[in-house]
């Protein structure tokens, strides 16, 4: 074949043209490729990354409580500026408002939320991207520093209205008053001392073994009975103990704990302690630990219902119910005993997503129907039903009825909703649980579906001190009426401690086949520390001055001292019918949480936490009361005096 040249164009000049065109193609190739490239790593590229990446690599949506990122940006974002507040770094990451979070629910979650009811529902809040964002943000807080609407301590002291620790640390004038205070408080000197020796950093003292117990309740939290005893220490003057007590928490509670606990003790026992102390000593570790451990509760809320369950691993945030509990059920008193706590982790923060989810409860509640106007104990955290209509003022019920008057209270008796939730509560436990004997006693029977069961539990004797305090505040009509019925229940709790041979009662007592306040089942003859009979002694003692309930107190504390005191601590006891005792080698941090404060309070003045200020929460912790319009001048004083 002849190959024509063509004019101007030579051979060689034909093979550099087929060079330019492939350059030409690949430098193409190459533009469209970082283009693409550019477009779906842009923000708004999520549908593209939808379409490439697999179902497991995109964010989940937190059902019911907003997506997970929702819930980061939430807990970062200022709430009028750009300024963080005022946290210290690592520990309050949570400071900032919160704006209110999406509550929708996605269709596909609620599917698997059904799916998972009776299991472990996989709820992860904690990405390991937020992880590094976390340590970011805890840089950022470092420099940002304190903004004007952070918590101010001395604000609030301005507000109390007498000293938390009274005109003289609550010294009694009588000799005898005050020297059964001495002994009480050698008590709670002499338990804590053995658990120094031999229990220390664990969560609670075997005294018989002479060794530490840690037990599963806390998901690998440690210093249980360190935590609980803080504010019983200081408030008994024992400032040696509580400075060790504080130096434990300073340099060994580790919160970074990835083990299953129980919400409703961690958050009573460790975050109400902690805010106890700081409410009480005005130190910052004790908030920065609370905020820091309150925020690892959070994920626990993450259902269809925003009901939270019982269980939360603190590492990574998931959460489930109690194996036992009826079809996955969550407890009335466990989601119901939150409320103290996290309104005060709102009011430390300036951070609403705390109050937010309790306050979420109690509209699920108001809404759903209640049998005969009680609250059954199980409701499920998928359906917003009840499971079961058992109904009990003692275990399972208990801390919800108390946490509704307490509510009120502590919102300076602005808290409506509490306080109707709560006399409507008390009006159908009195139509349908309060008993009489035929000897005369007052009792809380339990109700399992309209059939009564006449028993009462130790743990229900906390009800004459809870009615009792919410008397004044009853209607008119029914003031004395609440008062006596307070009387009347704190009698028969007292009684059940008098028919045993020890002194000290039951677990559960009965009221059927001739027994009056008398535990019948071998089952419920153990008594392992608890405080709530005496809890009504000093309640009572503070709203009648009936001088019985201060001899009442005192013969628990000779019964404990004979029976429950040994080598090496206090220890539980397995009947108390017996007086050949058998110990059952466990002394609870709650005795020295409640048990033995509850005394201390019953046989001190009344100025000392005074009710006017403080509330206590379930397991004893004070938290005092809000006064936000005296917290409001305050503030405007304070900015009247620096302009």
């Amino acid at each position: 074949m002849v190959f024509r040249k063509l004019p101007g164009v030579s051979a060689s000049g034909m093979g550099l043209r087929l060079s330019q065109k492939f350059v030409f193609l690949l430098f193409l190739s190459g533009l469209v490729t970082l283009c693409f490239g550019a477009l779906f790593f842009l923000p708004d590229s999520v549908r593209l990354k939808r379409i490439f990446l697999s179902k497991t690599e995109i964010q989940p949506v937190t059902v019911g409580s907003g997506s997970e990122n929702d819930v980061r940006e939430h807990l970062k974002r200022p709430k009028d500026q750009d300024q963080q507040r005022g946290m210290t770094p690592g520990k309050g990451e949570t400071g900032s408002k919160l704006k209110s979070l999406n509550r929708k629910s996605s269709v596909s979650h609620e599917a698997t939320e059904e799916r998972l009811a009776g299991g472990k529902a996989q709820e992860d809040l904690t990405l390991s991207g937020s992880k590094t964002e976390s340590a970011s943000e805890k840089a950022t807080s470092t420099d940002r520093g304190a903004s004007s609407d952070t918590f101010s301590f001395q604000k609030f002291q301005r507000c109390l209205l007498k000293p938390a620790l009274g005109r003289d640390n609550g010294n009694p004038a009588d000799p005898r008053t005050n020297a059964r205070r001495e002994k009480v408080k050698e008590m709670m000197k002499f338990a804590w001392d053995n658990y120094k020796q031999y229990a220390w950093g664990k969560n609670e003292l075997r005294p018989l073994t002479k060794n530490g117990h840690i037990g599963n309740m806390f998901g690998g939290l440690r210093g249980a009975s360190i935590i609980d005893s803080l504010d019983t220490l200081y408030i008994m003057g024992l400032m040696e103990e509580y400075n060790d007590a504080k130096e434990w928490v300073q340099t060994s509670l580790d919160l970074n704990s990835n083990g299953e606990a129980s919400l409703f003790e961690v958050n009573i026992r460790y975050v109400g302690g902690l805010l106890a102390a700081y409410y009480l000593t005005g130190d910052e570790l004790f908030k920065n630990k609370a905020m820091e451990l309150g925020e690892k509760l959070l994920p626990a809320f993450n259902t269809p219902t925003g009901i939270p369950r019982g269980v939360i691993n603190l590492g990574s945030g998931t959460s489930w119910s109690w194996g036992w509990a009826s079809a996955g059920s969550s407890i009335l008193a466990e989601f119901g005993t939150l409320h103290l706590e996290f309104v005060h982790l709102t009011e430390l923060s300036n951070n609403p997503i705390y109050k937010e989810k309790v306050m979420n409860i109690r509209k699920l509640l108001n809404k759903i129907e209640k049998p005969h106007g009680l609250y059954p104990n199980f409701l499920s955290p998928v359906s917003g039903n009840w499971v079961q209509h058992h109904v009990s003022i003692g275990g399972l019920g208990d801390s919800f009825y108390e946490y509704l008057i307490k509510s009120y209270l502590m919102s300076d008796k602005t808290d409506e909703d509490a306080k109707s939730m709560y006399y409507s509560a008390l009006e159908a436990i009195e139509a349908n649980l309060v008993q009489k004997s035929p000897g005369g006693l007052t009792y809380l029977a339990e109700w399992r579906g309209g059939i009564l069961d006449h028993k009462m539990g130790h743990l229900a004797c906390f009800s004459g001190g809870m009615i009792g305090i919410g008397a004044d505040d009853g209607a008119q009509e029914k003031r004395q009426h609440y008062l006596d019925l307070a009387a009347e229940i704190t009698h028969t709790c007292h009684e059940s401690y008098t028919r045993s041979n020890t002194k000290l009662g039951p677990e559960a007592f009965r009221f059927d086949s001739g027994a009056e306040a008398t535990a019948t089942r071998l089952s419920d003859r153990y008594y392992i520390l608890r405080p709530e009979v005496i809890e009504s002694y000093m309640y009572m003692w503070r709203l009648t001055h009936d001088p019985k309930y201060r001899e009442w107190g005192w013969e628990a504390v000779e019964a404990l001292e004979q029976h429950c005191r040994v080598e090496s601590g206090f220890s539980g006891i397995r009947d108390v019918y017996t007086m050949t005792v058998s110990h059952d080698n466990m002394q609870q941090s709650f005795f020295l949480s409640e048990t033995l404060k509850y005394l201390y309070l019953l046989f001190s003045d009344d100025d000392l936490l005074p009710l006017e200020d403080w509330v206590f929460n379930t397991e004893a912790h004070p938290l005092p009361i809000i006064r936000k319009s005296c917290l409001q001048d305050e503030a405007t004083l304070d900015k009247t005096a620096s302009a």
